[in-house]
């Protein structure tokens, strides 16, 4: 897994940068087949932004974009949106290969 951190309109400081790996490389446990993995720091006069992109197989993309006035929360929201996102596609999956057992009909 390839993880870029990339910063706009200001410096990203080193605790920054290893807290975003560190929790970007949680997502892994949601879902598998992760293959590279973007974060964009921004900053504005009153707010900071964050923007996380997940590659993942067959070019699907998960994104999640937060802003606020800590950069470590918009981490946070950002980390959040995404475990919900790559959950719930995990389990489409899952489920349409094996649909569940009541949607099939009754035999004679």
């Amino acid at each position: 897994m390839i993880v870029t951190i990339a910063s706009r309109h200001m410096e990203v400081s080193q605790a920054l940068k290893s807290y975003a790996e560190q929790k970007v490389g949680k997502l892994t446990k949601y879902y598998d087949r992760i293959q590279e993995i973007e974060v964009v720091f921004d900053a504005s006069k009153d707010s900071q932004s964050a923007e996380m992109i997940v590659h993942a197989d067959h070019r699907r993309e998960f994104i999640a974009h937060d802003s606020g006035p800590d950069a470590y929360a918009c981490v946070d929201e950002c980390f959040a949106k995404l475990e919900r996102q790559l959950s719930e596609h995990k389990k489409k999956l899952r489920n349409r290969k094996h649909p569940e057992e009541s949607h099939k009909p009754s035999g004679i």
